[in-house]
């Protein structure tokens, strides 16, 4: 009986479990086709926030990855070194900096097209089952996002 009490700390009764190790692997298997773009995932994701948007300020796109500004702070530092990105403080508040996709880096978007196919050979799952996913990993952030 006083095992069962120890039950919720077992590893395979944890839903956080699987989620961390998918993410790891599924990251794993974007590097090959991110190191010839010379981008991080994390980078490649903020990169298509901007190929989307052009530009948004930092708190915006920290929100859009569920990222904090100092996570944030030397990846963009990285990726303007690189030319992709420009930083701007605005006028109005200089807090608040304002993050635009340059010449550049809307080239790179091009190279990027093949990506998104290609990973979807990376995880076996018909387009019903990745729907339901989707839907219910977005559920969990929406939960997050209203902290």
């Amino acid at each position: 009986m006083e095992d069962e009490k120890y039950d919720c700390l077992k590893l395979k009764n944890q839903l956080c479990f699987p989620l961390y190790a998918c993410s790891k692997e599924i990251i794993k298997r974007y590097k090959p086709f991110l190191d010839k773009l010379d981008l991080t995932y994390t980078q490649y994701i903020a990169m298509m926030v901007l190929w989307e948007k052009k530009s948004v300020n930092v708190k915006e796109l920290g929100e859009s990855l569920f990222l904090d500004s100092g996570t944030l702070t030397p990846l963009l530092k990285k990726l303007e070194a690189k030319g992709y990105i420009t930083r701007e403080r605005m006028k109005k508040d200089e807090r608040n900096v304002l993050i635009a996709i340059t010449p550049e880096g809307e080239k790179l978007k091009d190279e990027a097209l093949s990506i998104p196919s290609r990973m979807v050979t990376c995880v076996k799952l018909d387009p019903q089952e990745a729907q339901t996913m989707y839907m219910l990993l977005h559920k969990i952030l929406r939960q997050f996002s209203l902290e």
